[in-house]
């Protein structure tokens, strides 16, 4: 007999920032991740930096009774929300202050308590822009003459997540390019010559990528004419021919099977923080 799977439960989570919002988010996601049953209603309160701006999402979280995350520095609205939020009964988290405080007792420094300090327009702001541009002009195998200012090239067969990886790692500052495998025409020569980009394969299993380019080929009602797109035994050979070459110039290889893109690219993060501390 089949195990009953537990009804859904929803519930409000009130997420208060005085920036935009994305840690809270994606500490939200993170977490409610862990309850498989657990469905967030999420309510979303971003650059709140007056009173008037504090009282409108109180009169909301009072109308909508859950939990309330909340990253805050201005002294006088943290206290006003935590005072009401205390009186309706609602937990109320600093999801940060754990985190300062730590930094406070090992570094010995005093907090600047700047609203949204991570989002200034500095270099690393500016480098993060660059790296996207790079990374736009650098997808699926454009302008391999100019791969050499790269972090990271990303080679691997069709549908191995290499754009979504790339433009990932862009989002965190990293050029990335990426270079497709195609079973009718080598790769670039370019790519052989790279001295300091980081070479990384991506490989996955033909059953994986199987389904993917069949999927793929029905949503662009595509002809037979390119049936070995999706044949299990070429995909197999593409796949062989990809591993050798990683093995032959001793890139890094990452299997991206049952990865996440998220996962991919932290993997690669890993491998290229690695590769610079050396």
């Amino acid at each position: 007999m089949r195990k009953k799977q537990p009804l859904a439960t929803y519930f409000h989570v009130h997420l208060v920032s005085d920036s935009t919002g994305e840690t809270l988010n994606a500490m939200l996601k993170a977490t409610a991740s862990q309850f498989n049953a657990a469905k967030p209603l999420e309510h979303i309160y971003a650059l709140i930096r007056s009173r008037a701006q504090m009282e409108r999402a109180l009169a909301e979280i009072e109308a909508s009774p859950g939990l309330v995350l909340y990253t805050v520095i201005n002294p006088e609205l943290r206290r006003l929300l935590e005072i009401r939020c205390s009186e309706l009964q609602t937990p109320a988290i600093s999801v940060l202050d754990p985190l300062r405080h730590a930094f406070t007792d090992y570094l010995g420094l005093e907090q600047t308590m700047k609203t949204g300090a991570q989002y200034q327009l500095d270099d690393a702001y500016f480098k993060r822009i660059a790296a996207l541009d790079y990374t736009l002009a650098h997808d699926d195998g454009q302008m391999v003459w100019d791969l050499e200012p790269a972090d990271v090239v990303v080679v691997g067969v069709s549908r191995t997540s290499k754009t979504p990886t790339c433009m990932y790692l862009a989002n965190r500052g990293i050029k990335a390019a990426n270079i497709p495998l195609v079973p009718t025409s080598p790769p670039p020569e370019e790519l052989f010559a790279l001295r300091k980009p980081m070479v990384v394969g991506l490989v996955a299993s033909p059953e994986r990528l199987t389904q993917i380019r069949k999927s793929r080929l029905g949503g662009l009602n595509a002809e037979a004419a390119v049936e070995d797109y999706s044949d299990l035994d070429a995909i197999r050979k593409e796949v062989l021919a990809a591993k050798r070459l990683y093995t032959k110039h001793r890139w890094p290889t990452i299997d991206v099977t049952r990865k996440s893109v998220e996962e991919t690219a932290a993997a690669i993060l890993t491998k290229l923080s690695a590769r610079q501390n050396r």
